[in-house]
């Protein structure tokens, strides 16, 4: 992650042409924010003095208490490539301070922060996060508004002319590296129409940054395209559903973990109660993880979405696989999140979740090397394999009794989540949706 100053920002937006700086943040709902200000106003920004009305963002605070400051992460400068033409815009991602100066509870930027120094008084140095997020590209209509029609038929690891999302997914990762992402892969998934680009794993906090860049990114050039890309887990019945896998690792002054040479699976004890931590939680933090209604459509067997609680380092269907990469990519895979998660909240319940197993020094049962998906319930039953939760109500019903998983979201936030996904629940229950009224307008 490069390192800039005032200086080294004020020098690079003259030397790019920069117009327009876009201050970003996210809200608790994982949507991305901006305040956009002309270049005059760069000074002021980087003096930590532009304000903004907090009341009028999702879980923020009251009309009273609604001045709040930006506070820009220098280190987050980037210039978007696609704003040439009429003088460049850029963008720095912003941290939220109370008026008083004091950084605000209810940002999960902050938040994430928060847990981080929890995690180093353990003695560990770094979190880092390797996401492999997916996504839907559907054609657009005569409007501009996206259809349920795919722009293409292609399956697992296609090419064109199958895939005819390749050019959008090539520009979408040329925008990428432009603005200094180191791309590992892009490859058409398993869905027609879906799509995944895996970039390099980084530590925590810019890793859940370029997430929410990705995200931006990906719907822009989609949009070039005349396509909509869409981070929803299951727009479509039938198909598998978008995920993001989080590849995670705790690092200690540059040394892995959960690397141990003469361990079993060469796996540090660490490790394996950090998953033990992982497993342990799981059903609780999945509100956090899986937020949406939408969420548990894709969470169900038989499209490699995760829906059992166990760990294996030679099977893709449970929760946690360990991939066979060892030393310093030794690390633990969490498949069950999705693209839908704000990756700020979701690193921060995962983080807790893992250190609350070290805290503890708990064991993980052994680890489950069949395929869980084929198994009968009494089968899973008997390898002590729980299923998570099937709804957004009964998964926030268990986020609300799972103290080490609160903990990680603070107050704040955990009480304007849980309000907001509560209506949310409440709104899908109670709307008559297509599907009653074709099964049952007739019988009844």
């Amino acid at each position: 992650m490069a390192k800039y100053s005032k200086e080294d920002i004020k020098r690079m937006a003259n030397e790019e042409n920069v117009k327009f700086i876009r201050l970003q943040f996210t809200d608790i709902l994982g949507t991305i924010k901006n305040v956009e200000i002309p270049i005059s106003q760069l000074e002021k920004a980087l003096d930590n003095k532009m304000m903004f009305d907090g009341s009028s963002i999702e879980g923020f605070v009251r009309i009273e208490e609604s001045d709040m400051y930006l506070f820009p992460d220098l280190n987050t400068w980037v210039v978007f490539p696609w704003t040439a033409e009429k003088g460049k815009v850029a963008r720095l991602i912003c941290d939220i301070y109370n008026s008083n100066g004091t950084p605000f509870a209810g940002d999960p930027r902050n938040n994430l922060r928060r847990v981080l120094e929890e995690m180093k008084e353990l003695g560990f140095t770094d979190f880092n996060l390797g996401p492999e997020p997916e996504f839907f590209l559907f054609k657009l209509d005569e409007k501009g508004e996206p259809t349920l029609e795919l722009n293409d038929k292609g399956g697992y690891f296609d090419f064109a002319p199958t895939d005819l999302g390749e050019n959008c997914r090539r520009d979408i990762v040329l925008e990428l590296e432009e603005m200094g992402f180191e791309i590992e892969a892009s490859h058409h998934e398993v869905a027609p129409g879906q799509h995944e680009i895996d970039f390099k794993y980084a530590d925590a906090l810019t890793a859940c940054d370029q997430i929410q860049t990705f995200k931006l990114v990906v719907k822009t050039i989609a949009r070039k395209h005349g396509l909509h890309a869409t981070f929803m887990p299951k727009p479509l019945f039938g198909v598998a559903g978008s995920g993001m896998h989080m590849n995670l690792s705790l690092f200690s002054n540059g040394e892995n973990a959960f690397f141990d040479p003469t361990g079993d699976l060469q796996m540090s004890d660490t490790a394996r109660q950090f998953i033990a931590g992982i497993l342990k939680h799981a059903p609780n933090f999945t509100a956090v993880t899986n937020p949406t209604v939408n969420s548990y459509k894709r969470l169900v067997p038989g499209y490699e979405a995760p829906c059992y609680v166990a760990w294996s380092a030679q099977n893709r269907s449970p929760l946690v696989r360990i991939p066979a990469s060892r030393g310093l990519s030794t690390r633990c895979e969490v498949r069950s999140v999705d693209p839908s998660a704000n990756p700020y909240l979701a690193m921060v319940v995962l983080l807790k979740a893992g250190l609350d197993g070290i805290k503890n020094k708990l064991t993980p049962p052994a680890a489950v090397d069949r395929n869980i998906y084929v198994m009968s319930k009494e089968e899973r039953l008997e390898e002590g394999i729980i299923d998570l939760p099937a709804t957004l109500a009964q998964a926030l019903d268990l986020l609300k009794a799972d103290e080490v998983i609160v903990s990680a979201l603070g107050e704040h936030i955990f009480e304007r989540f849980l309000d907001a996904k509560e209506i949310e629940w409440d709104m899908f229950r109670t709307v008559v949706h297509p599907w009653e009224r074709e099964q049952y307008m007739s019988m009844y």
